[in-house]
């Protein structure tokens, strides 16, 4: 017996509504420097954490103070902010990991230089 397409549509929508959660159990969110914030010398704060491609970090700060800016590691190292980097400044920014390494900084005078930065590598 040949299934109909409606049939078919429904196989597929059922098949995804069983695999796609699963996939979402799988990423982790953070709150980077944990009850402090998005804040100085936050620089360690991934030490001894393992992060996953979808992982999730949630950056919460004041906006009137800092921002976040996703930098290569060139700007990561030098803190500065390369030519058409993404800025953040909601105060309650959410990023999504990529796989490898990913780099932030605040990009507000002197505060990626006091160790308002994190490099965070994903599998």
């Amino acid at each position: 017996m040949a299934m109909g397409r409606g049939s078919a549509v429904v196989a597929v929508v059922l098949v995804l509504c069983l695999v796609l959660p699963f996939e979402m159990v799988d990423a982790a969110s953070y709150a980077v420097g944990g009850s402090n914030g998005w804040t100085f010398n936050v620089v360690g704060w991934p030490k001894g954490k393992r992060f996953k491609a979808g992982d999730v970090l949630a950056f919460n700060y004041n906006p009137s103070f800092h921002n976040v800016v996703a930098v290569d590691k060139a700007g990561y190292d030098g803190c500065k902010t390369p030519r058409g980097a993404k800025v953040f400044k909601t105060g309650k920014d959410q990023l999504k990991l990529k796989k490898g390494a990913n780099y932030f900084i605040c990009n507000f005078t002197g505060h990626c230089e006091s160790g308002m930065k994190i490099a965070v590598t994903a599998a």
